[in-house]
């Protein structure tokens, strides 16, 4: 059975463009965050990047990242990693001896599906709602007679982002296996 031992997955040098219909607060986030949540939550790249995979085992082992090109395999000889053409095998790629490999790939390209789009714009907004208040789970303000606002919502707001959004239902087609 081979097991992951390390994925490590270059920051791209660009993200893919924002999706239209955003609101000024929703605009002006970090989109690389937002886009590195949706890119974490998901097994697609829409910009390229190298990344590299350290297994150990034997079997059958996939890609877990689309699109993906295999640019150098390597296999660990007790002394240093020397290069090997990675099999074929009827599950993705087929490591028939137990040992430690490395896989490096170039990950990431094509359009960005309407959905994602959707799923950004989602947790864009989102996570913009009332700027002022991040991160506070109860509020509370008495400004005479008849006139309280109040507000409460869970500690783990943010953290719960993607699925409180919305965003996750457009996400699951797009998601790791």
């Amino acid at each position: 059975m081979i097991e992951l031992i390390k994925q490590i997955e270059a920051i791209p040098a660009n993200n893919p463009g924002l999706p239209d219909g955003l609101s000024d607060a929703a605009e002006s986030l970090n989109s690389q965050a937002v886009w590195a949540r949706i890119e974490n939550y998901i097994a697609h790249r829409f910009t390229p990047r190298e990344v590299v995979w350290t297994l150990d085992g034997c079997g059958d082992w996939t890609v877990p990242l689309t699109p993906a090109t295999i640019t150098a395999s390597e296999r660990w000889n007790g002394e240093a990693w020397e290069a090997f053409t990675l099999p074929v095998g009827p599950y993705g790629y087929s490591l028939g001896a137990e040992g430690q490999y490395r896989i490096t790939a170039d990950v990431g390209g094509g359009t960005v599906p309407p959905a994602i789009l959707e799923a950004y714009r989602r947790l864009a907004e989102y996570l913009a709602d009332v700027p002022d208040r991040a991160g506070v789970s109860q509020y509370s303000v008495n400004m005479g007679g008849a006139i309280n606002e109040s507000y409460s919502r869970s500690a783990a707001w943010i953290a719960r982002a993607i699925e409180n959004s919305g965003a996750a239902d457009l996400l699951r087609p797009y998601r790791r296996a």
